[in-house]
């Protein structure tokens, strides 16, 4: 009978076809929307791309350029108003359970598709199929999941449906903006979330994402797992895929080592995770000392100073430039440091096409930071002396 379908499953095979067939569209949108094309970061053969493509008219209706578009603004506006979907801006709750609605309203907005969907699939049955009739993908889905499983296919189309919007709009938008650990001091709030990463392809890496956007592997430490990497590997095994780019690695020469061009590409490249290092290794030590010595402010306050001295976020920024002020006012160890963060800083904000001018600037951070007589500051100099970038693999 066509109620009972094709395909007669227990309970737990239809469970565990819901699994496989919703993971086969979340490594379509790291593989093909969010790796391939919005950032390039890797390229794919023509067969496997067309295949993610059309899984994804079926399984979401969304429109590669308008995505990628989308996802480009997101990354060009990051927490600010123009931000498509920032839970710093409209909310948490607004993001994890209208994130769908969120990525419709901007998808209608043209200037951001024209500004931003650049370098998208251009052909024939991007115009005449996926793009004209976006709907009707979705629709052979459920005839074919209601033909093969009975009344089971349309609970399973239901999740297939619901899948994207929770948990890429959802969850990846809203808590990869709100909670979490991160491993680098991107200007955004950005966090890594685990240990959803079977269930979304690696995209929970949220923070490691915007710190080495380009890169088409966004683990970074050893121990998280990014299931969308994996299958890229085994396509660039079997031929159907190509990595253009991934994030450094770094490490730390057994020996201090010359502060020469190598350390100056190591910190710009990685400088993100250098301010993350100088916030651990600088600001809590002297931090902490300074909350013993001065008994006038309690708990709140000093949290409240070591996040504005820590974040690379302006909203965070804005919003703690009042109590660092008269913070910074009271304690000159505590600017010095502040002032040395915002040198450091400069060296890769300030644009120059004088290698050496930087390399100059660098060198002189580190012998001034070197005789400070701040011990913290001190010790990071002279790590910093041993940072270098190793190719990544």
């Amino acid at each position: 009978m066509f109620f009972d379908g094709l395909i007669d499953l227990s309970f737990w095979g239809y469970f565990w076809v819901t699994i496989g067939l919703t993971h086969v569209t979340i490594a379509s949108v790291t593989i093909f929307l969010h790796r391939h094309q919005a950032h390039r970061a890797l390229t794919l053969h023509s067969s496997i791309s067309h295949f993610f493509r059309f899984w994804l008219w079926l399984t979401t209706g969304m429109v590669t350029r308008e995505w990628a578009a989308i996802h480009r603004k997101h990354h060009a506006k990051c927490e600010s108003a123009e931000d498509p979907h920032s839970p710093q801006q409209v909310g948490i709750g607004k993001v994890l359970f209208a994130g769908a609605w969120l990525y419709r309203m901007e998808a209608l907005n043209r200037e951001t598709i024209e500004a931003y969907g650049h370098g998208t699939p251009n052909d024939w049955l991007e115009h005449n199929v996926y793009s004209k009739h976006r709907f009707v993908g979705i629709g052979i889905m459920l005839v074919a999941d209601l033909v093969l499983f009975g009344a089971a296919g349309a609970l399973i189309w239901l999740v297939q449906m619901a899948w994207i919007p929770f948990w890429a709009a959802g969850v990846i938008n809203g808590i990869g903006h709100y909670w979490g650990y991160r491993n680098f001091e991107t200007q955004d709030a950005s966090r890594n979330i685990v240990p959803w990463g079977i269930l979304v392809g690696g995209e929970e890496l949220h923070n490691n994402h915007h710190a080495y956007g380009v890169s088409a592997r966004l683990s970074n430490k050893w121990w998280e797992l990014d299931i969308g990497w994996a299958y890229i590997r085994i396509l660039e095994r079997l031929g159907l895929a190509s990595v253009r780019r991934v994030a450094p690695k770094t490490s730390f020469a057994d020996d201090l080592g010359a502060v020469d061009m190598d350390m100056l590409r190591a910190v710009v490249a990685n400088r993100f995770h250098v301010m993350k290092l100088y916030g651990s290794h600088v600001v809590a030590p002297v931090l902490r000392a300074a909350s013993i010595a001065d008994s006038r402010w309690g708990r709140r306050h000093w949290r409240l100073v070591k996040r504005r001295l820590v974040s690379e976020n302006p909203a965070v920024e804005a919003r703690g430039s009042e109590r660092l002020t008269v913070t910074l006012a009271n304690n000159q160890t505590l600017k010095t440091i502040y002032d040395f963060k915002q040198r450091l800083k400069a060296v890769w904000n300030q644009r120059s096409k004088d290698q050496a001018e930087l390399l100059a600037r660098l060198q002189s951070w580190c012998a001034e930071a070197e005789a400070s007589g701040i011990a913290a500051l001190r010790e990071f100099s002279r790590q910093l002396r041993a940072y270098r970038s190793q190719l990544a693999t």
